[in-house]
């Protein structure tokens, strides 16, 4: 290509276990910022892999003539969102490409257009598969909309182009970044979503990152939702209907000069009432782990190594 674009771009890329698929993909990222840009490097994550990905990323790394390409070795799994910090803190392009997965299921060509997208004026552009999305993750998806306090209308990504100023201002708003999609969607800068016809199967995950998710779509509904707030509203309101209704009962009785044998009912009653509270005992405590781990502990990524793989 005669006219590349002068930006200096990076690609991040997170891999992990992904032997079977990241030659062919990492040689479809290589491609198209080779093609396309006068200057770019492309940072693979590597979250821990235990099978061969490492060494294929380094064997492919070799057919790489004009971008550059690192490797940034985590010492164990950190799962996707810490990981993807590590690679985009290491990252001095102009504009960062996300790749959450090396799942090809787009066409090589979406990658500019995304980024040709992003230069009319968008900060942030996202590429979504246009297929039916899982229970779990639209279930997510709902509640995380329906219980938050601005409208962003979150789905499934495969892959992402920040601008600079997106880093700078995320990095300037927070110290860790427990979910980027939510951080991003309330940056305030300008974004915009592109679906694409599927031309792959959907991505699978092994156990370790399955039990990641789980623990991610738990923490982020309690961060960055009120659903725990709602929730312990509820459940006060419920236990002082309980309460009047107690009330109501224990004055008709006596009233009715009708002994109350007491014993099932105040059983009753105190089991609905610990239930309740231990509930809303249970969403404080994982308020105060979550706020700890964020101010106090401060929890970062932790690497092995950082391998330049090209000049």
């Amino acid at each position: 290509m005669a006219n590349k674009e002068k930006n200096f771009v990076s690609a991040v890329i997170y891999v992990h276990n992904a032997e079977d698929r990241i030659e062919s993909f990492l040689k479809m990222v290589i491609k198209a910022m080779e093609d396309n840009f006068d200057h770019s490097e492309i940072i693979c994550v590597n979250d821990h892999s235990d099978d061969n990905s490492l060494n294929i990323i380094k064997k492919v790394s070799s057919s790489a003539s004009l971008t550059s390409i690192s490797v940034v070795n985590l010492s164990y799994f950190h799962g996707l969102e810490m990981a993807m910090n590590a690679g985009v803190d290491m990252s001095i392009g102009d504009f960062v490409f996300e790749f959450d997965n090396t799942y090809a299921d787009f066409e090589p060509a979406l990658i500019m257009d995304i980024y040709r997208h992003s230069l009319k004026g968008f900060d942030i552009v996202s590429a979504s598969p246009d297929r039916k999305e899982r229970f779990s993750s639209n279930l997510f998806y709902r509640i995380f909309d329906r219980f938050n306090d601005i409208s962003c209308k979150m789905t499934t990504e495969s892959f992402r182009i920040l601008s600079r100023r997106v880093i700078n201002r995320i990095s300037s708003m927070n110290k860790t970044v427990p979910y980027r999609k939510a951080i991003y969607a309330n940056c305030g800068l300008k974004t915009d979503n592109i679906k694409f016809p599927v031309s792959g199967k959907s991505p699978k995950t092994d156990t370790a990152e399955n039990k990641y998710r789980k623990k991610l779509a738990a923490d982020t509904l309690i961060l960055f939702t009120n659903v725990g707030y709602k929730f312990s509203i509820c459940m006060t309101v419920f236990m002082m209907l309980v309460s009047v209704f107690m009330l109501i009962y224990c004055i008709g009785t006596y009233i009715a000069a009708n002994p109350v044998e007491g014993w099932t009912t105040m059983v009753l009653f105190m089991s609905v009432a610990f239930l309740g509270l231990f509930g809303i005992l249970t969403v404080i405590i994982k308020y105060l782990q979550i706020i700890i781990d964020l101010v106090f502990k401060r929890k970062h990524y932790s690497f092995e190594s950082i391998e330049k793989l090209t000049k």
